[in-house]
């Protein structure tokens, strides 16, 4: 078999085989492909696409490139939720002590961010002494016994996925179906859990930015799952504004403790709950949705949840901050209008780069984060503004942010009409 036919076949929009797909991947993998070629590979699925077959063949040869977790040791059902990105998002903070102190077992391997803010580890890392590396026997061993670990992914779990993502960032094949759902289904499926929540974001913020391109991406990433005798489950949500209220590592740790309190924003508690509620359901440990989705509730306001958090932090090394003194910046900034009106849009996008400029999250994957500083916004979707009024506070660790006001100034666009905000949860796919 030879790479060339294989790129060849691709070009011209004929379909691959199970056999085609593996060589092309296990060859790369070991060096025997060179860049080039897998490049050429990437490039014609880009504009050609793939069936649902091949979808599945990429997903299997990329997750069969390196250790699969088996989590047939932990009791139960294993649940694990993945996020395709946005701003703001520190769901998982607040979803996994929900679900797991209604009795469902929370198995969760996470990456790292790469992008306006950090990723879920980023933001467990910034309270001293949590240690997101635990052996296989460690992590097992901790989901019988609290329900709950969030750790990190091992190198070792689908490196051809590393291994294409890397090239796909350099030759513009990014964005193609085929090649997300692939690599996000590679990893989960990897990973072990038997019941997965994929939250696809769009909006400016979101890597989709229509309703048809998430459609497409959920429902390959539900069939893939179905192939896999996975239950796989996406909710499309809307994020053409921040997620909360916070954006950077701690103010975002901070928020997902007052959301788990009870004090927490609206939307983000309401995400939280209704994804925990079909992982629970899902779990086998509700008898119908919407009694899932009383339990969580119920878990909010007897503080189950939070303690659970707590208990959580202390099983991986960390403990919890004094909220009071946990962040230090040289000097929080209040970014106030110039206008007056109801804020009709606020770009997500826009306040997440000036958050990464800031410090809070990564250009390159050598940068390093400030987990103190980024932005917490006053005003969101919705809102009426006075002129002079606040619109957001920038907590800084810089010498010179004027180009990060100007962008926090200008991600808010205002009307003179009252604007109604756009629906959390667009569409849920199984």
């Amino acid at each position: 078999m030879r790479m060339v036919d294989i790129i060849e076949k691709k070009r011209d929009k004929k379909a691959l085989t199970r056999e085609e797909i593996h060589f092309a991947i296990n060859a790369y993998v070991a060096g025997s492909v060179p860049d080039y070629q897998m490049s050429s590979l990437l490039m014609a699925i880009y504009f050609n696409g793939m069936n649902d077959d091949e979808v599945a063949d990429l997903t299997e040869a990329t997750l069969m490139s390196g250790e699969t977790i088996d989590l047939s040791e932990i009791e139960g059902v294993k649940v694990d939720k993945h996020s395709t990105g946005g701003v703001g998002d520190k769901t998982t903070l607040v979803l996994g002590p929900l679900v797991a102190s209604c009795g469902a077992k929370f198995a969760k391997l996470s990456g790292r961010g790469l992008g306006h803010t950090g990723g879920t580890l980023d933001k467990l890392e910034s309270i001293a002494g949590y240690d997101i590396s635990l052996t296989k026997e460690a992590f097992i061993k901790q989901v019988n016994d609290i329900n709950i670990a969030v750790a990190g992914q091992t190198s070792t779990l689908a490196p051809a996925d590393k291994l294409l993502y890397a090239l796909r960032d350099v030759t513009g094949t990014v964005p193609s179906i085929p090649l997300i759902a692939s690599s996000i289904m590679s990893k989960k499926l990897a990973s072990g859990a038997d019941v997965i929540v994929l939250d696809v974001k769009i909006g400016d913020g979101a890597f989709m930015k229509t309703l048809e391109d998430a459609r497409k991406l959920s429902q390959v990433m539900v069939n893939i799952g179905k192939k896999f005798n996975r239950k796989v489950i996406a909710f499309i949500t809307d994020m053409s504004e921040p997620l909360g209220y916070a954006i950077g590592n701690k103010l975002e740790v901070i928020e997902a403790v007052r959301t788990l309190q009870g004090n927490g924003p609206s939307d983000l508690q309401t995400l939280c709950t209704e994804i925990g509620s079909y992982l629970v359901y899902h779990a086998a440990k509700a008898e119908s949705l919407n009694m899932a989705k009383a339990d969580i509730e119920g878990k909010i306001t007897s503080l189950e949840a939070s303690d659970l958090f707590n208990t959580l932090l202390e099983h991986q090394g960390g403990k919890m901050p004094d909220l009071n003194n946990y962040i230090h910046v040289k000097d929080i900034i209040a970014v106030k209008s110039d206008v007056k009106g109801y804020v009709e849009k606020l770009d997500a996008l826009q306040i997440g780069l000036a958050a990464m400029r800031l410090g809070a999250g990564r250009e390159t994957k050598e940068s390093t984060i400030d987990t103190d500083v980024g932005i917490v916004l006053n005003k969101k979707v919705g809102d009426f503004v006075e002129e002079g009024e606040v619109l957001a506070y920038i907590y800084n660790n810089k010498d010179d942010i004027t180009e990060e006001i100007r962008m926090v100034l200008e991600a808010y666009r205002f009307s003179e009409a009252a604007v109604e905000k756009p629906p959390l949860i667009i569409e849920i796919i199984e």
